[in-house]
């Protein structure tokens, strides 16, 4: 058989779909593989380019094959859609896979090793956690106002509220009473579990080496410098810090025509994840810098001429191309006081 120099794997839960071309680019091989004969067939197949996209379970597959000589890349799969003939099928979709991943210009994605699926794992169950004790306190909430009950917004006033609900009252209904201390146990289950989680995620990130690096940066926490260590497994796959923070969406859009080009409102594309927590970091700073008086001269501009939520992005975006480089480079933090000795 001729050599297979590129393989285009369409990942799936039972039937794997493969297409092979050689080095000229005519197709040498086009089948399916159930699940169990995947890492078989690879490890008796001669080094070769593997592409697939970036989806579940990609990372798990990209390490088992990788294991075996072969040179692994993983895609976006909104990158690799544009390949896809019509009349969509599993072999169109490994055909489309095999001719991305040969694209000179195509961004490819770094394997994520298991210690960070695992990070991202605890990360993802936290979050998790925290979307369903905001459901349960704005379902207690909601239905006290239904009765005129009302409390102050944040904790103190959410625990107001259950505590009203440890005595029977003639304001409370018993049989509504009943179903909201339910929600209220539910509530302070998800408080405690949610809360381990955190310190868990803390007590990991001061351990590590390069996580207390990156918590040098002003506005980086252990949530942020975690969770970019486990998503980011190779910063030199981003060109520039802007790239970074392009991916995570923190940079405005580009609308050019006829060589003028109109910057726009941040894309929001990328990571909504890392941009929330690099945009919750910049607020955090920029509430402390304002009432203690802001000591950076470029933030102090900033502030001067930009409204407060643009300021703060601009700020989470500057945030993100600091780690970028410190990421890409190895060197720890320099402020902009101790760059000029450094230099």
């Amino acid at each position: 058989m001729t050599k297979i120099s590129t393989i285009g794997l369409d990942l799936a839960k039972n039937v794997f779909q493969v297409h092979g071309v050689d080095a000229a680019g005519a197709v040498v091989l086009r089948r399916q593989l159930r699940r169990a004969a995947v890492e078989k067939f690879f490890a008796q197949l001669p080094p070769c380019l593997v592409g697939m996209e970036a989806c579940g379970s990609a990372h798990h597959w990209a390490r088992v094959i990788g294991k075996y000589g072969h040179e692994v890349k993983l895609m976006p799969p909104a990158y690799v859609k544009p390949y896809v003939k019509r009349n969509k099928n599993d072999g169109r979709d490994a055909e489309a896979i095999c001719e991305a991943v040969s694209r000179p210009t195509m961004r490819f994605v770094a394997v994520k090793s298991v210690a960070q699926q695992a990070a991202l794992a605890v990360h993802g169950t936290r979050a998790l956690l925290v979307r369903q004790r905001t459901m349960a306190a704005n379902a207690l909430r909601a239905a006290l106002s239904e009765l005129g009950i009302v409390a102050a917004q944040g904790y103190e006033g959410l625990r107001e509220l259950m505590a009203r609900l440890e005595k029977p009252s003639e304001e409370i209904p018993e049989i509504m009473r009943g179903a909201l201390l339910v929600l209220a146990t539910h509530w302070r289950a998800l408080d405690t579990d949610e809360r381990a989680l955190e310190r868990q995620i803390g007590k990991a990130a001061r351990r590590d080496r390069d996580a207390k690096r990156l918590m040098e940066v002003p506005s980086v926490g252990p949530m942020i410098a975690s969770t970019v260590l486990a998503k980011v497994p190779d910063a030199k796959l981003f060109r520039s810090g802007r790239d970074f923070a392009a991916w995570i969406g923190l940079t405005g859009k580009d609308h050019g025509t006829g060589g003028k080009h109109r910057p726009g409102r941040i894309s929001k594309q990328g990571d909504r994840v890392l941009r929330a927590l690099f945009i919750n970091g910049a607020s955090a700073h920029l509430r402390q810098q304002k009432a203690r008086g802001v000591s950076d001269p470029w933030l102090r501009d900033l502030l001067a001429r930009r409204p407060y939520k643009v300021a703060m992005v601009a700020f989470a975006a500057k945030t993100a191309r600091i780690i970028w480089a410190m990421l890409v480079k190895g060197e720890p933090y320099r402020d902009r006081a101790s760059a000029p000795a450094a230099a």
